[in-house]
C-alpha cells in the first residue's frame, strides 16, 4: 500500500448552470491550463435544445448504473497508488485531485466538476453528500446563469450537509465589455446568504487560486483535527473526509 503523502482530504463542489466555465475554473487550479475548445461536462447529450434525446430517456436507469459502477470502482481503487494530481471522469460528473499545503499541513483536495444540465439533476445530486465546501459558479456575461443562483443555492440547503462551506463565484470576469450582471450583485446576494465572493476569470487566471485556498482555509477553521482512514476516492457518494461533523442525522 502506498504511503500516505496528506494529513486531510477535503472534497469539493462546483455547481452552476452549464456554460459559466466550472470546468476552466478547475483546470486552471489544477493544472494552470485554459483550454477554449472544452466542451460541456455531458456535451454529447446536446443533441436539440428543448427535445428529447435518448439520456434523457434513459437518465434514470444511467443514474442506478454509476452509483452500482462507483461501488465497484472504489474497490478496484484499493489497491491504485496515490498519483498526486489525476483527473478521472464519469457520466455528469469529472473530478479532479490536488495537494495543497495550508498551516502546515498537507491537504488533498478532491474537487468534483458536476454536469450544469438541468435534466442531469437526479444525478448530480447525490454528490452534494459529504461535500465539505460547494463553489456556486455563474457567468458574468449571462444574466440567466446569475437568476439561477438562488436555485443552486436551494439544492444546496436541500441536499448538501448544514455546516458545508460555500462560496459565490462571478466568472469571466475578463469579459467586462460584455458584462450584463454587475460586480455589486454577486457582491449584495452573497451578503444575503453569508457566504464569500470572488469575481474570477479561468482565461485570464484571475482570484482563481485565491477562491480554492480560500475556501479550504475555511473548512480547515472547523474541522476536526483526525486523519482519513484510506486514499479511496468515492464515486458512488463523494464521500468526504473522515471524522467531518455533519449535522444531519
Amino acid at each position: 500500500m502506498a504511503k500516505k503523502t496528506y494529513d486531510l482530504l477535503f472534497k469539493l463542489l462546483l455547481i452552476g448552470d452549464s456554460g459559466v466555465g466550472k470546468t476552466c475554473v478547475l483546470f486552471r487550479f489544477s493544472d494552470d491550463a485554459f483550454n477554449t475548445t472544452f466542451i460541456s461536462t455531458i456535451g454529447h447529450g446536446e443533441v436539440a435544445q428543448g427535445m428529447l434525446c435518448p439520456e434523457e430517456l434513459t437518465f434514470m436507469l444511467i443514474s442506478e448504473i454509476i452509483l452500482k459502477l462507483g461501488e465497484k470502482s472504489e474497490e478496484r481503487r484499493k489497491n491504485i497508488p496515490d498519483r498526486g494530481n489525476s483527473h478521472e471522469k464519469v457520466l455528469g460528473i469529472d473530478f479532479k485531485i490536488k495537494t495543497v499545503e495550508l498551516q502546515g499541513k498537507k491537504i488533498k483536495l478532491q474537487i468534483w466538476d458536476t454536469a450544469g444540465q438541468e435534466r442531469f439533476h437526479t444525478i448530480t445530486t447525490s454528490y452534494y453528500r459529504g461535500a465539505m465546501g460547494i463553489m456556486l459558479v455563474y457567468d458574468i456575461t449571462n444574466g440567466k446563469s446569475f437568476e439561477n443562483i438562488s436555485k443552486w443555492l436551494r439544492n444546496i440547503d436541500e441536499h448538501a450537509n448544514e455546516d458545508v462551506e460555500r462560496m459565490l463565484l462571478g466568472n469571466k470576469c475578463d469579459m467586462d465589455d460584455k458584462r450584463v450582471v454587475p460586480k455589486g450583485k454577486g457582491e449584495q446576494i452573497a451578503r444575503e446568504h453569508g457566504i464569500r465572493f470572488f469575481e474570477t476569470s479561468a482565461k485570464a487566471n484571475i482570484n482563481i487560486e485565491k477562491a480554492f485556498l480560500t475556501l479550504a482555509e475555511d473548512i480547515l477553521r472547523k474541522t476536526p483535527v483526525k486523519e482519513p482512514n484510506s486514499e479511496n476516492v468515492d464515486i458512488s457518494s463523494g464521500g468526504g473526509v473522515t471524522g467531518w461533523k455533519s449535522k444531519c442525522c
